[in-house]
Parts: C-alpha cells; sequence; structure tokens
C-alpha cells in the first residue's frame, strides 16, 4: 500500500470521525463509544485489515522510523531537529509525525491565545529540516484538536505512515536525544540476545546531561502497580524506574514492560502486534497491553546500556487531550468514556471484573481477537514472569529485573551478565 493510499484513506476518516463527533456533540460516553466503534467498523477496521495484508516488506539497510505523535506541542519541531541534528545517519531516519494542532483563531493555552505552532511548517523552514522534508523523510498526518483520540490512537496513526524501514521506534514529541543515538540504538538492538528485541524504558528528564549520563548504566523500569483511583479501573501503572547498576554492560539487560514514550524495536512488531484502531480515548493501560502483547507474540524486552533520549516531564501548563474530548463533546465526559474502554484492555489481561461474559456493551469486544495476545508465549507465564495477579489485584517481587539476570525460563544467558 503506497503512502499516497493511506494518507487519502486516513484523512478522509479523519472527515468522517470530525462529522460523527459534531453530530454527536451532546451523546452520552455510551453515545460516543456506539458512535466511534460503528464509524471504525464501517471504514477503519475493514481498512487496517487491508492494509496488514498489504504492509511493505522489511528492509534491512539500517533505516529507523521514528514515530512522533504532538498534541499542541511547542517543543515538536526542536524534537525534531535534535533527532536530526545528533543521529550518525540522518539519510537513513524517517519520520511519521501526527500533528494534532488548534488551528482556530482563538486557542486555548492557559489564556486564548492564536493558532499553534505549525511543527511540520517549522521544521520544513529551518535550515536543519528543509533537506530532508524535501527528501521525502518527514510523513504528515494533521489532526484537527477535535478529532484527537489520545495518544494511543495517535500511535495507531503513525504507525501506518512506517514505509518498510528496518527498526520502528516510538517517542514523545518533547524530547532531546543523545549524540549518535540511532547507531547506539542500533547497537543495542543487534547485542541483545534475542531474534526480536524491544529496548525501553523511562527516560531520564530532558534537562540532564545525556554526554555525562552515558558514561554510568541507564536506569531501568521494574516496577508497577495496581492503580488505586476511581477513575483509573485498576489498571496496571508503571513505576519502579531506578538505577540498579553499579557496572554499565554492552548487553542490554531483560526487563519486564516497555514504556509508550519511547522505545525501539524490530520493526515486524508493526506487522505482529498491530495497533488497536477499537482502543480511543485513553490515557491508561497501553504500556501493560503492549508489553503484554509484544512478549506472547515472542519478542523480548530489555533496558538500553545507556539513557540515548531525555523526556520533558514537566508539562502542567499545557493542553491535555482530554480537554479536547470535552471540548469536542460535554464537559467531564473524559473519565468514564476511558473506564469504558479499559473493559477491551482488562478483558485482554485476564481481569476476572471483565471477563468476555461480563463486558458490556459486546461491542467492546469486537474484532478484539485480532489485536490481542500472541501465540508464541502464554499470558500466564508472562503475568507470572513479572508478577501480576490480576484476580486479587497484587504485585509480587520477582527479583530479577532489579537485580539485572534474565527472567525464569531465560537462564542459558545468566553468563551475559556478570558484572
Amino acid at each position: 500500500m503506497t503512502l499516497n493510499e493511506i494518507l487519502t484513506f486516513l484523512n478522509s476518516f479523519l472527515k468522517k470521525l470530525n462529522s460523527s463527533n459534531v453530530k454527536n456533540k451532546h451523546a452520552t460516553f455510551h453515545g460516543i463509544w456506539s458512535a466511534y466503534h460503528d464509524l471504525v467498523g464501517k471504514y477503519l477496521f475493514p481498512w487496517d485489515q487491508e492494509y496488514l495484508r498489504r504492509m511493505p516488506s522489511r528492509r534491512h539497510d539500517g533505516s529507523i522510523f521514528l514515530s512522533v505523535v504532538s498534541f499542541r506541542d511547542e517543543m515538536c519541531v526542536e524534537t525534531l531537529k535534535d533527532a536530526f541534528h545528533k543521529a550518525t545517519s540522518p539519510d537513513n531516519l524517517f519520520i511519521g509525525l501526527v500533528q494534532q494542532n488548534c488551528e482556530e483563531e482563538k486557542c486555548r493555552r492557559g489564556k486564548d491565545v492564536g493558532p499553534d505552532p505549525d511543527c511540520y511548517n517549522l521544521f520544513c523552514s529551518s535550515s536543519t529540516g528543509k533537506k530532508f522534508c524535501n527528501n521525502g523523510q518527514i510523513r504528515l498526518l494533521r489532526m484537527k484538536e477535535a478529532e484527537s483520540l489520545g495518544p494511543y490512537m495517535a500511535r495507531y496513526f503513525a504507525s501506518k505512515l512506517w514505509m518498510g524501514e528496518q527498526w520502528y521506534m516510538q517517542i514523545d514529541s518533547h524530547m532531546s536525544f543523545l549524540q549518535n543515538w540511532d547507531a547506539l540504538s542500533i547497537q543495542m538492538l543487534e547485542k541483545a540476545p534475542s531474534n526480536k528485541p524491544v529496548i525501553s524504558h523511562l527516560p531520564p528528564p530532558n534537562t540532564v546531561n545525556l554526554e555525562e549520563k552515558s558514561e554510568v548504566a541507564a536506569p531501568r523500569l521494574c516496577g508497577a502497580i495496581f492503580a488505586t483511583s476511581d477513575i483509573e479501573g485498576q489498571i496496571v501503572r508503571l513505576e519502579g524506574t531506578y538505577n540498579y547498576d553499579r557496572v554499565k554492560l554492552d548487553t542490554p539487560r531483560f526487563a519486564p514492560f516497555v514504556a509508550a514514550g519511547y522505545l525501539i524495536a524490530h520493526s515486524d512488531m508493526l506487522r505482529d502486534v498491530p495497533f488497536d484502531p477499537f482502543l480511543p480515548y485513553l490515557f491508561l493501560g497501553e504500556e501493560i497491553l503492549l508489553s503484554a502483547r509484544l512478549w506472547t507474540s515472542g519478542y523480548d524486552i530489555f533496558s538500553p546500556t545507556i539513557s540515548l533520549v531525555g523526556h520533558r516531564y514537566e508539562r502542567n501548563q499545557q493542553p491535555k487531550f482530554w480537554e479536547a474530548i470535552h471540548m469536542a463533546f460535554t464537559n467531564g465526559v473524559h473519565n468514564p468514556l476511558q473506564m469504558l474502554v479499559l473493559n477491551r484492555i482488562k478483558q485482554q489481561l485476564g481481569y476476572p471484573e471483565s471477563a468476555r461474559g461480563m463486558v458490556k456493551p459486546k461491542t467492546l469486544l469486537t474484532a478484539v481477537q485480532q489485536y490481542s495476545m500472541g501465540h508464541i508465549r502464554s499470558l500466564e507465564d508472562y503475568l507470572k514472569i513479572v508478577g501480576l495477579n490480576m484476580s486479587l489485584k497484587e504485585v509480587t517481587y520477582t527479583a530479577w529485573c532489579e537485580t539485572g539476570m534474565p527472567p525464569p525460563g531465560f537462564e542459558k544467558h545468566n553468563h551475559l551478565y556478570v558484572n
């Protein structure tokens, strides 16, 4: 499927979505889900199945596809500049940018201001970006603020801009990069003891000096908790990133989870673990679901040996996508809407309260098998290895991640991690 075909369809779908949102402006959260489900079932899902049959072949040329999703983010253009400026091989870097902006004369940003900065135009008109844009290395999907479906669906759309690059990387749009981050990423992937590696962690803040940090081992993400807030549905949240290692190794250490804001992987993951078009309006749940789907599909998760990117965590005054949901529909509708859609994730992860027979409406499970666990390894084994009990909502300390050793069943790799 060509890029032109993909963009033509996605832009057509977004127009239909916008019309549906206007029509359902005062709908209840059940009505919003029903309208979205029916629209996706009629247009996006059938197209997605065709896309998956016609995906390009994976190249073996060292190329990296960088998925960047931006929601009204003034740092987006600096993120793109830094990615290319710090790359060893910028001509081998291709970006799929999903730009969600307010383009009105009056936009909310603490107070009424003008249209959001246009990340794509600013980058492509800059001395850094002009060459790469002219070479077709930036693939753009524009979305209006009112069309925002949350970060997961933005990543869904960005993934469709992949054109066969060897490696797939996804980040947020407010990141900084270490010099030679691309070559170092590929080195880590090739040194990981796996045919299908995924490297991920929670990056340090973008205010740190990444050059200095490269002298020590990267912090690793080992912990998870069951959320306790009433609006989070006891979904698993990732916590517990820490500098566990006194010794920096060349071989990436195994990890239990991926973080959605930074991961890099063998790009076959887009074919084997495709993004699910039936997961709109979410800010929670994507990381534990993706971790489980990757592992059960035969992918092994690792921490980076050093920190390659920094992340801007303090964004208190920046617009949030759930505010756009409230503008598109009615104030306060996002939380119950998210709680409803979370049942699709919880059913896949084995939460007893979201078992197939208990989930209502049944449309929440439409085509769930096409976007669920893999068939290489079992979900039960994954949950045991990472210490999660979905019935009791308990987390068991497993020690292997914190001590930097492979998980149970992977002891043949122990010799790689002798400090």
